[in-house]
């Protein structure tokens, strides 16, 4: 695996932006720009396909249908991503795999030092 590219915002598709990503296998992540909230995390076969699909369009947030609850944010411009490339489709999947894990891992630590620090002895 590569190293995770710097964050980028979303460009606007209406003006002719286009994404920055690889045209090929490797991880993302889609974060909000203000809270840092993750919205997105996968792999693909073709990033940038990936990130493109994910996208506003018709005036309705793909991130509401992927999570069927209220909308997560109201612009793209709200949004910004960054990639992993891999060698293979195999590899990025295994990549996501231990990343989603290393994150789980990290918030169980984050609740159990939070649980202690409530109830003490």
């Amino acid at each position: 695996m590569q190293t995770w590219s710097s964050w980028k915002r979303f460009p606007d598709a209406q003006i002719g932006g286009h994404v920055e990503a690889p045209i090929g296998p490797g991880v993302y992540e889609v974060r909000h720009t203000t809270t840092g909230r993750v919205v997105a995390f996968g792999h693909a076969g073709n990033v940038a396909n990936a990130i493109s699909d994910l996208k506003l369009d018709s005036g309705m947030n793909s991130f509401t249908r992927l999570f069927r609850r209220q909308p997560l944010v109201s612009s793209v411009s709200e949004l910004e991503y960054r990639t992993c490339s891999a060698t293979s489709r195999a590899e990025a999947k295994t990549a996501a795999s231990r990343l989603s894990g290393l994150r789980q891992s990290a918030w169980r630590r984050r609740l159990d030092m939070g649980w202690a620090a409530r109830h003490p002895g």
